[in-house]
């Protein structure tokens, strides 16, 4: 029985999801293992490295992230890009029992309001006219319009991370999840173009010796280790299960953005198909900012500190003096009475 090219990307795409999936629980165990150890990847730590629970997450990942390269060559985006949604129930589920995290009502609606506009701009975006040669796509990547793209794409990049990563980083998820988000959309189309480039090697036609091919390698590993970067400060600092969709989300949607500008997709496309698009994107941004206002944030630890306060104010004790304590292994704060 001879299996067709779109179940075989089917099978790889449903196992790179399952894949995935579960590498965000394992990462996220390796990184509160690693914190308890060392400083938190949230602040700049690296002691995950380490960590042997956080490579197994990285490995797996890495499987699954291989599995999605080789399903976009055998089956179009249009079916691989939704099952997407299939990593983000299974991080979901093994969160809820492997890491007691939990989401709000409220919190529930807005992750199936995101997998449902994903699943409605994905199933609506037009058809990926697939090049047929590296040359070709070199040339669509050096076009105006998406040279203008790539420019807007890595000012908003360098933004993200030199003026809001300091000051919003630790209390908003979409500024570490922009920068995977953005970063990612460089990193389907280098993907795409080093497939097309081993898939002419494999059938006898080398593509070694171009230059092209060496660059769109580069731009992906530089890309990938960005995403892994900002990707983990996202798992340090915030629930899995609210890291996961939102992710999703932004990403699909920055794919589809760079596709469209890159490949010209849009042309010829019907107005109920772009009427749909927009109903996806409301509803994608409706779902993600439910997410974001109901997210649980994990509790963040802080050093203990003392403070004095002279008792003048206070009419009923004269003469008294309090010591305030913070300390981050209690939830309250407690007086301390000192006589003079």
């Amino acid at each position: 029985m001879t299996i067709s090219d779109n179940t075989r990307g089917l099978i790889l795409a449903i196992s790179s999801s399952l894949f995935i999936g579960t590498s965000f629980i394992l990462k996220k165990k390796g990184l509160k293992r690693a914190a308890a150890a060392g400083t938190r990847a949230g602040v700049g730590g690296y002691a995950y490295l380490l960590e042997p629970l956080w490579w197994t997450g990285m490995i797996t990942m890495i499987v699954g992230e291989v599995a999605n390269f080789v399903a976009y060559i055998y089956a179009p985006a249009v079916l691989v890009t939704p099952l997407g949604v299939l990593s983000i129930i299974i991080s979901a589920l093994l969160a809820h029992f492997m890491l007691k995290e939990r989401l709000q009502r409220l919190g529930v609606l807005g992750c199936i309001s995101c997998i449902v506009g994903s699943v409605v701009i994905v199933i609506h975006a037009p058809q990926e006219n697939m090049p047929a040669s590296l040359q070709e796509i070199w040339m669509l990547a050096t076009q105006p319009a998406f040279l203008v793209y790539v420019a807007a794409t890595l000012s908003m990049v360098v933004a993200l991370i030199l003026h809001f990563e300091p000051r919003y980083g630790q209390t908003n998820i979409l500024v570490y999840l922009g920068i995977c988000s953005l970063m990612g959309s460089f990193t389907i189309v280098s993907i795409k173009a080093i497939g097309i480039a081993i898939k002419l090697t494999l059938e006898g036609i080398s593509q070694v010796a171009y230059p092209q091919t060496w660059f769109f390698l580069s731009v992906a590993v530089i890309c990938v280790v960005t995403q892994l970067n900002y990707l983990n400060k996202a798992l340090d600092t915030f629930n899995t299960a609210i890291v996961s969709p939102i992710y999703y989300v932004m990403f699909t949607t920055m794919t589809i953005i760079a596709s469209a500008i890159m490949f010209k997709d849009w042309a010829g496309q019907s107005g109920s198909d772009i009427v749909s698009a927009i109903c996806g994107f409301i509803t994608v941004l409706s779902g993600t900012i439910m997410l974001h206002v109901t997210r649980e944030q994990e509790p963040v630890t802080v050093q203990g500190t003392v403070t004095w306060y002279n008792g003048e104010h206070i009419k009923t004790i004269e003469d008294g003096h309090y010591i305030l304590l913070h300390d981050s292994e209690y939830l309250d704060s407690y007086s301390v009475l000192a006589k003079n």
